[in-house]
């Protein structure tokens, strides 16, 4: 049997529903929280909250309406409360955090008699917390850090032995009481241990000639026997045991110019009861002039077995380094960081890039340049140690599936990071208390089991903060199902939270279909309202004889109805609003609000926005109809039909009357009482006594008008009770005649101001004429030249005569 296209489109939904989780989801549909609670398409309570945050389900029986599928119930907490759902019937489970181990951290003082063991002191707070998880809810909780002062330090002391670090062995000899004495002013609890590094003892990186191994050394050198790692001295209080041991220590030799050492990192890291390695600050001095060999450098000598990571000391030596490759710069990384040791190189300059990037790669590790005898190395070892100790850096182990970790810092002097620097607060000094904001989110349940561990705690520090996850999987309201209900078709289902919870093979809201009886011939019939219209009105599926209805990608809209042929979005809108936003709209109709009508809803009952000034609904001249006036006189207009355009104005209009009624004059003398009766006159003594606006509750209107004579007469008119009312004031106000001799006067001494005004002008006009032509006859007289030498009847008076004979003698 093949389903129909209908069931076969179910069955694939519901079990891609099954396999993909709700964060896939959320990434898929790319739409709002509301509308991926209802576009999950969540078959119970359990799968609707691993949606989102915000989502909850409506365990009320009788919510659903006609047509609606039962993952409907699952909706965005704000939507299920507009559907009429009861608070007290969403379940929305939150998560919580317990506090379980909540000590506080130590305040210890370096001179003070208590001594406390390492165990017994706190540098971070709280030390276990219980975690209950909602997906998409984050629970945030805080954690405080301090340094605790006098805290004891264990110092293992591990150096490169080849022959080339023959002069600084010298120095190294008394290093122990030295260092001893500085290490005093941090700390009083210290201990220090020894080790000693060369290479594998396998060619090519040193001779296997019976002779060289005996002695690697050339010339004269007394060398003793190649070695990979030796534990030398376990950590211990004694400067002197580590003077005395140190100093009976020799150097030897290989043929290559890296290093073995770490082969001896390894062994130091993870022999712990070899080293004697305690609960407290633990830091690893690597010393050396030379680079080093990783993972796969030991097939050159035959080694191809990756190293155990476990521990291979036989009498305080490493028995191993020619079965194990060297470890890779990754593991190293891991056993340092599981047993919390601070790595310090001290490297000569030479090799200070190498082992910078090395630096790099390990977290709470530091490089110090190594002077070429170890002169400098307790100084080095303080500088690298306050670096180290004067930053905090906080780490997670591995995090199970789903779930994600963010960390927020809040440092000293209140500075806060993010992101990466979250993790971590710099310049920290003894006693300094720093604190993080750590938030936990899950996404989805765990496959197997509802209960994770997890541990964070500071980079270097044995101490850790122990947080046990728990996951909620599932509603409150599934414990109370009622496994094969009555209220499931047959019992065919488990009623849980007000919904039946198909038991395998069945389908259908209460369960009422078998997936492999079922035959659509015999159903589609009862989906379709009649035999002329489409299933479900092409607005659903039909599901066991059943229609339901589809979902819209705006969560709001829905399409209800036995047939699916209602709906909340296709009803009549007015200034582009459903029902014009006075009313709901059912089965495609609009309920109107109170006082609104209409098929949009676009007609309000309401009259005071018809109501005139003078309390008339529309000024009497028309009548109010969905909130608007609606003037029956066509000559009016206006909100209220307080506009008349081609009135003559009520001033105009009146003027005749109450020129004929108060002065017995005007157009209207003759026929004054047959046709100006219709109002009541008053008449007032000035324009003082006529009535203001401010004074009237109806409308009032003042009049200036002009008789034939020029005279003005002051009126108002008013209608009151229906009664229309005219005040006059009694005497017109007639303009005074001209006063004459003024004017006269005026009028001459004007003319003759003109007059003079015009000479004045004239004779300057005249002055300046004459200056003008008198500067042009001089200006021409003073150019004028006489050239006499073109005259043609000149002779000159003068005449020469020449002597002949003359010789200049």
């Amino acid at each position: 049997w093949v389903p129909p296209p209908v069931f076969r489109f179910r069955f694939t939904s519901e079990l891609m529903l099954n396999c993909v989780s709700s964060s896939q989801l959320k990434a898929t549909l790319s739409l709002s929280e509301g509308s991926i609670c209802i576009k999950a398409n969540a078959q119970s309570c359990g799968e609707c909250i691993q949606v989102a945050e915000t989502c909850g389900w409506c365990a009320d029986e009788n919510f659903l309406t006609v047509g609606e599928s039962k993952s409907a119930r699952c909706d965005d907490l704000e939507s299920l409360k507009k559907r009429n759902c009861a608070v007290t019937k969403i379940e929305n489970p939150r998560g919580s955090i317990n506090i379980d181990k909540n000590n506080p951290v130590t305040n210890r003082k370096k001179d003070g008699s208590d001594k406390l063991k390492p165990e017994q002191i706190t540098q971070i707070q709280p030390q276990k917390l219980t975690l209950t998880l909602r997906s998409g809810e984050p629970q945030t909780f805080e954690l405080k850090f301090k340094r605790a002062e006098d805290y004891p330090i264990d110092l293992y002391y591990l150096m490169d032995l080849s022959f080339s670090m023959k002069d600084d062995l010298e120095n190294v000899k008394n290093l122990g009481t030295d260092l001893m004495k500085e290490m005093q002013e941090i700390t009083s609890d210290f201990r220090i241990g020894f080790g000693s590094f060369v290479e594998k003892t396998v060619m090519p990186y040193i001779s296997t000639t019976p002779a060289r191994l005996i002695n690697p050394c050339t010339g004269n050198q007394n060398c003793t026997s190649p070695f990979s790692y030796k534990n030398v001295l376990k950590l211990t209080d004694k400067g002197d045991e580590f003077n005395r041991l140190v100093s009976q220590q020799q150097i030897s030799g290989n043929l290559d110019s890296p290093e073995g050492g770490f082969d001896a990192i390894m062994q130091v890291a993870v022999c712990e009861n070899q080293i004697g390695w305690r609960n407290v600050t633990r830091l690893l001095v690597f010393s050396t002039d030379a680079g080093f060999h990783f993972a796969g450098d030991g097939k050159l000598g035959g080694i191809v077995l990756p190293n155990d990571g476990r521990c291979h000391l036989e009498n305080n030596m490493y028995t191993m380094s020619h079965y194990y490759d060297y470890p890779s710069i990754a593991h190293l990384v891991q056993k340092l960081s599981d047993n919390n040791i601070q790595t310090i190189f001290a490297v000569t300059e030479e090799f200070q890039p190498v082992y910078k990037e090395l630096k790099n790669l390990i977290p709470k590790s530091a490089v110090g340049t190594l002077s070429s005898n170890s002169s400098n190395v307790i100084k080095l070892i303080i500088d690298a140690y306050n670096s180290l100790s004067s930053e905090v850096i906080l780490e997670n182990n591995r995090l199970p599936e789903g779930v994600s970790i963010t960390y927020k810092s809040i440092c000293k002097n209140g500075v806060e990071g993010t992101g990466e620097n979250g993790r971590k607060c710099s310049n920290i000094s003894i006693g300094d208390e720093v604190s993080f904001k750590i938030s936990i989110e899950s996404q989805k349940c765990p496959a197997i089991g509802k209960t994770e561990v997890i541990k964070i705690k500071p980079q270097g520090f044995t101490e850790e903060v122990q947080i046990v996850l728990n996951f909620i999987c599932d509603c409150q309201c599934a414990t109370k199902g009622e496994p094969n209900s009555d209220k499931c078709y047959e019992g065919n289902g488990t009623f849980e939270c007000g919904a039946c919870k198909c038991n395998e093979g069945r389908i259908g809201r209460l369960c009422e279909c078998s997936k492999d009886e079922v035959r659509t011939e015999d159903l589609d019939a009862n989906c379709r309202k009649d035999n002329g219209t489409d299933i479900c009105s092409n607005n659903g599926d039909c599901v066991c004889g059943t229609c339901e209805c589809k979902k819209r990608e705006n969560p709001a809209e829905i399409y209800s109805g036995k047939y699916c042929e209602c709906d909340n979005f296709n009803c009549d809108r007015s200034n582009n609003k459903l029902c014009g936003g006075h009313g709901r709209c059912e089965c495609r109709k609009c309920i109107c609000d109170a006082n609104y009508t209409g098929s949009a809803c676009d007609c309000s009952l309401e009259t005071s926005t018809c109501l005139a000034k003078n309390g008339q609904i529309c000024n009497g001249r028309g009548t109010c109809e969905c909130g608007l006036c609606k003037c029956t006189n066509p000559k009016f207009q206006g909100p209220t039909c307080e506009i008349c355009p081609t009135c003559p104005g009520v001033c105009a209009e009146h003027k005749d009357c109450v020129q004929c009624r108060a002065f017995e004059a005007g157009e209207k003398k003759d026929t004054c009482k047959r046709d100006c009766s219709y109002f009541h006159l008053i008449k007032v003594q000035d324009r003082n006594s006529l009535p203001q606006p401010t004074d009237q509750s109806f409308p009032l209107t003042h009049c200036k008008e002009r008789d034939a004579n020029d005279c003005w007469f002051y009126y108002t008119y008013a209608i009151r009770n229906d009664t229309k009312e005219v005040y006059v004031m009694e005497h017109l106000d007639c303009p005074a005649g001209p006063d004459i001799i003024p004017i006269v006067a005026g009028v001459v001494a004007g003319i003759v101001l003109i007059g003079l005004a015009l000479l004045l002008i004239w004779k300057l006009l005249m002055i300046i004429h004459d200056r003008r032509e008198f500067a042009k006859f001089e200006k021409e007289k003073m150019n004028a030249k006489w050239d006499t030498g073109e005259n043609p009847i000149y002779k000159s008076a003068v005449t020469t005569v020449v002597n002949p004979k003359y010789e200049g003698k």
